[in-house]
């Protein structure tokens, strides 16, 4: 980044500053009020897949779409009046411009000498790192790995059993069951059979216990090649220790 003042000569404190910056894993920029970018730390830069010096002059609207212009009308009726405080901008961008889309928060806070108007602004960028939420047709859905679970729970088999028909490990097992637990949010083998019912996952009024258009065939192990699986009648009805 430039490390000499406007009028080109250097400033210890500027160059403190810089160095600072440079070192900083989050994102930030510092902008003039109308969001035209000074300075990018390579944190920012990386975002576009570009040198921080390769921001300067470009506008933080440019390179983020807020999700809400209200959010962005308030940053402004802010500067306008005159007061400083960190306001939150949610935003959308694609990673290195043109790559996947990515989400998270803008704050943009007014710095600099108080007297000075329209002050700068600083703005640190903070990454929504998680997927947006899944619609809720996909988190009511089953994988087929794990209607095969289920329908050997509810036909009584242990976990011992269903890790030994569809060639998991008793963690495994428990693995898809936790997943499903949180994602149906219910509470024990039992509420996830149930669920799976409700939801439509297992075909009701059929035994033993399969899912909608397989009644009568029994869960079957993996299609990759894997051997198949006996039916969740063949499974032993001994409760877990």
């Amino acid at each position: 980044m430039d490390d000499a003042t406007a009028d080109g000569s250097a400033s210890p404190w500027r160059n403190y500053f810089l160095i600072l910056l440079d070192r900083i894993p989050v994102p930030i920029a510092v902008c003039k009020a109308d969001g035209e970018v000074l300075i990018a730390n390579p944190a920012m830069a990386a975002e576009w897949g570009a040198a921080p010096g390769q921001l300067r002059g470009r506008n933080l609207l440019d390179l983020f779409r807020p999700r809400s212009q209200a959010q962005v009308d308030r940053v402004i009726d802010a500067l306008r009046a005159g007061r400083r405080s960190r306001y939150p901008v949610e935003v959308r961008w694609r990673a290195g411009g043109n790559g996947a889309e990515r989400e998270g928060e803008l704050t943009v806070d007014p710095v600099g000498d108080p007297s000075e108007t329209p002050p700068a602004l600083l703005a640190l960028l903070r990454v929504h790192e998680e997927p947006p939420p899944a619609p809720a047709r996909d988190r009511e859905a089953a994988s087929p790995v794990e209607t095969h679970i289920l329908a050997l729970a509810a036909s009584g088999a242990t976990t011992a059993a269903i890790g030994s028909h569809l060639g998991l490990t008793v963690d495994g097992v428990n693995y898809h069951l936790t997943r499903l637990a949180r994602r149906w949010r219910v509470q024990g083998r039992t509420a996830l059979v149930a669920k799976a019912y409700v939801l439509g996952v297992l075909a009701p009024g059929v035994w033993p216990p399969a899912a909608p258009g397989t009644a009568g065939e029994g869960p079957r192990g993996p299609r990759n090649g894997g051997p198949d699986v006996p039916s969740a009648s063949g499974c032993s009805l001994r409760k877990d220790p």
